[in-house]
């Protein structure tokens, strides 16, 4: 499976890249014999405009066969928002895959 993960304005490190790619393994399960044509994970630090903390942005799109499925979520810690956007995918494969049952 190819999953492109690309960062903005943060240091992508092998402990990232691993998260990332185990949250896509996760979701092949809910896949079944669906085969996904292309992952594209994009994780980023938002602009430096908030009084405290940062706060972090992941995107994930899933092209499967006839469509794409895509989420993002912003949270204060980044695999956190990994985490939520492999949690916000399962509904949506679920749906996927009963409308082309």
């Amino acid at each position: 499976m190819n999953v492109q993960i690309k960062a903005e304005n943060l240091t992508l490190d092998e402990r990232l890249k691993s998260h990332v790619r185990e949250k896509v393994h996760m979701l092949t399960k809910y896949l079944g014999d669906v085969h996904i044509i292309d992952t594209k994970v994009k994780v980023s630090l938002t602009s430096k405009h908030h009084q405290k903390g940062d706060i972090y942005t992941c995107e994930m799109a899933l092209t499967l066969p006839g469509e794409t499925l895509r989420v993002n979520k912003t949270t204060s810690d980044i695999f956190k928002a990994v985490d939520k956007v492999k949690d916000h995918l399962v509904p949506l494969i679920k749906k996927y895959k009963e409308k082309n049952a």
